[in-house]
């Protein structure tokens, strides 16, 4: 995660024209590109648009924010060899969330929710976001995830946002045989309507097995009483992990469901979870159900940092929700996550997703199967109005005194620089997705109170509220409608609509009520961050398909992202999701990773598994015809907000970006551009360290 945007867009690379006068009636962003500069439009009203909701009509400063609560733990236990570990029982439902302000209706929506609690008083909330799994250094948590997508009747529930089956997706209808494929159609089929997959993963879990990272070909249906006849139930992979995890922990998974283990023994960080199933990623999460999942305590927690002026432990801006507030709570929170999304609604409140590929681009086929363009798969999308912790521009009441803000950009492609700029604040970053950063960092000194998140990067900020003068005062997001290449705002992108999607939150800066006795972030010392060495070094691709139909030769559009590797020579080789596994890691090993970005876009990479450091990011020489790309000198540190250890990094266009990281445990894992549209079409590969796993799908059997 970058403090702000440095990085320009490279040099060389031809931006695609990404829209056509086709679209211009949706009532949606588009993007494309005037004069070499890229341009976003409102599309105006119209008969086609009369059923979307416009943004400008949405009251913003009405909903008070909501501080996500702890979620209810259903119990404890005893593992093998004494250890005791929190167990949860946590169910995706649907539900029916107030997100857009009263009077305007009710938004039908999914969340993670708990179906039982340990303490009868803790609330059963379903809620997206979902409430907080609180976890403690060294003490495993262990999470019954279900699917419970069925109605009272106990029938499936069709998803809310349209599936295009023409992907490499789950593909629930191709059975046992033909489930995790790329279907073959004759005629270009309508959206998929069936019972719903998913699969959870906790990410920026480090240490967990295969068997509970979430593995996309590891999906699960509802155990509704009408799954259709033909139907797999389960994904590839599913059948093999709970065996594992039966062999490896005791665990036995429900039906419709999962048990998954996490051990808990990494640096004390701000992850998250959301669901993972293969293809469907990007509706799956747009539907709501997120969390936070915050892991306390040990050797880098707060505890570990220190006051440099009396070299005494510090004092970090607190409390932050507890298991035991209940729900609502009367508590003034101090230590509050923030999960920013974008979204666009319907006048009857309903979620708005694109049901065309028509949206993006104007692009009308050859669809699949008559051309290579898949009929409902958008390259990007971009709602028009911001929620905070599930509503619609909210506002919150804070006193003039120093607060802690865990940040989430929780969209699906959209970019987002935060103006923390407030009247006499300092905004102070002090930690990154795998925890603590080296040391803190000024961003109001230094970068002008300016934040940079890619999609599924989370900053640790400490906003010093001590000198802003009492009333309101808003974050604005300075991030571009549309996709991101680097740059400054207004210089090299025009930033988001000022009138909505660049508005994100109102605070209400009232007189502190009483001293505050926490640490001036300038005095704030952290944990250290000892450096990685690395042994090896892998070259990898992003690279960026366009179609091939004789009819779009003119200006031919994306029909995928993909992954691929570099070799020797500075050739490029692109990889599906189905191909042999290509980075193949052992266990123990450290390597850095070399991803070298061909496309025009800015994407940021997840590596499961693992967390690692920014080495540097360098200019590359292109040539696309060949397939030639190569570092061409002039090599960057990482920003000042990278400096710790991270799981999501933003790999430019036109630059190689190099990561370096260690793999201690075994297993079959995944790697991916969480531009979840992009991760959905191709740019996402599997990785294993290691050696195969005896049984595991695809090997002969034993």
């Amino acid at each position: 995660m970058s403090d702000t945007t440095t990085s320009p867009t490279a040099a060389g690379i031809t931006r695609r024209t990404v829209l056509k006068t086709a679209g211009a009636a949706f009532g949606l962003y588009f993007v494309g590109v005037l004069d070499g500069r890229p341009w976003v439009l409102e599309a105006a009203a119209g008969e086609v648009a009369a059923g979307f909701l416009d943004p400008l009509s949405v009251p913003k400063w009405v909903a008070p924010l909501l501080v996500p609560p702890v979620m209810p733990t259903t119990g404890r236990t005893t593992l093998r060899g004494g250890k005791n570990a929190d167990l949860y029982d946590i169910a995706v439902r649907q539900i029916s969330q107030q997100v857009l302000p009263a009077p305007l209706p009710p938004t039908t929506l999914w969340a993670y929710g708990p179906t039982s609690a340990r303490k009868g008083k803790a609330a059963l909330l379903f809620h997206a976001p979902s409430a907080t799994i609180e976890a403690k250094w060294q003490r495993p948590v262990r999470v019954t995830w279900r699917n419970e997508l069925v109605d009272a009747d106990g029938r499936f529930l069709p998803h809310l946002l349209p599936i295009d089956p023409t992907l490499h997706w789950a593909n629930p209808p191709g059975g046992t045989t033909d489930r995790d494929s790329r279907p073959v159609f004759a005629a270009t089929p309508e959206p998929y309507r069936g019972p719903v997959p998913v699969v959870t993963h906790v990410h920026g879990a480090v240490g967990v097995g295969d068997e509970s990272d979430g593995y996309p070909e590891a999906w699960y249906l509802p155990d509704a009483v009408d799954l259709p006849a033909g139907h797999a139930h389960d994904g590839t992979w599913y059948a093999f992990f709970r065996s594992k995890a039966e062999k490896a922990h005791g665990l036995a998974w429900p039906t419709g469901g999962a048990t998954f283990h996490y051990p808990d023994d990494q640096r004390a960080s701000t992850l998250w979870y959301h669901d993972h199933t293969l293809g469907m990623t990007r509706a799956n999460v747009y539907a709501g159900p997120a969390g936070f999942y915050l892991l306390r305590g040990g050797p880098n927690g707060d505890d570990a940092v220190i006051d440099s002026r009396a070299k005494l432990p510090a004092v970090l801006p607190g409390p932050a929700p507890q298991e035991a507030d209940g729900f609502p709570s009367s508590k003034q929170y101090r230590e509050i996550p923030l999960a920013i999304q974008d979204r666009s609604f319907l006048s009857d409140g309903s979620l708005f997703y694109p049901d065309s590929r028509e949206y993006f681009d104007g692009t009308v086929g050859p669809y699949v199967p008559e051309g290579d363009v898949s009929p409902i798969w958008n390259p990007e999308f971009f709602g028009n109005t911001i929620m905070v912790n599930g509503h619609t521009w909210p506002t919150h009441t804070v006193e003039q005194r120093r607060y802690r803000f865990r940040l989430l950009n929780g969209c699906n492609a959209r970019f987002l620089i935060l103006d923390l700029g407030l009247p006499g604040a300092e905004a102070w970053q002090i930690g990154t997705e795998g925890g603590f950063l080296a040391a803190p960092v000024n961003l109001t000194a230094e970068h002008g109170g300016r934040l940079l998140l890619g999609p599924a990067e989370r900053a640790d900020v400490i906003l010093d509220l001590t000198h802003v003068p009492v009333g309101s005062h808003i974050i604005r997001n300075l991030g571009p409608d549309e996709p991101f290449g680097g740059g400054q705002p207004d210089a090299d992108f025009d930033v988001a609509n000022p009138a909505s999607t660049g508005q994100v939150l109102q605070l209400v800066v009232v007189p502190a009520t009483s001293p505050d006795p926490t640490t001036p972030a300038a005095f704030l010392v952290l944990p250290a961050i000892d450096p990685l060495p690395t042994t090896a070094v892998r070259r990898l691709a992003l690279v960026e398909e366009m179609s091939t139909a004789p009819e779009l030769a003119d200006d031919p559009p994306p029909i995928a992202a993909l992954l691929g590797t570099v070799d020797a020579t500075g050739t490029w080789s692109t990889y599906m999701w189905s191909d042999p596994i290509t980075e193949n890691p052992a266990v123990g090993a450290a390597e850095t990773w070399e991803i070298f970005n061909s496309t025009a876009d800015a994407h940021p990479i997840h590596v499961h598994e693992v967390v690692f450091q920014v080495e540097n990011r360098e200019p590359v020489a292109i040539d696309e015809a060949t397939h030639y790309i190569a570092p061409a000198g002039g090599a960057r540190p990482p920003e000042p907000g990278e400096n710790g250890w991270k799981d999501t990094v933003i790999a430019y266009p036109g630059e190689v970006t190099r990561i370096r990281m260690r793999f201690d445990r075994g297993g079959q894992f995944v790697w991916h551009c969480h531009i979840v549209e992009h991760e959905d079409n191709e740019m996402m590969r599997p990785y294993r360290i290691g050696p195969e796993q005896p049984g595991q799908p695809g090997l002969p059997p034993a």
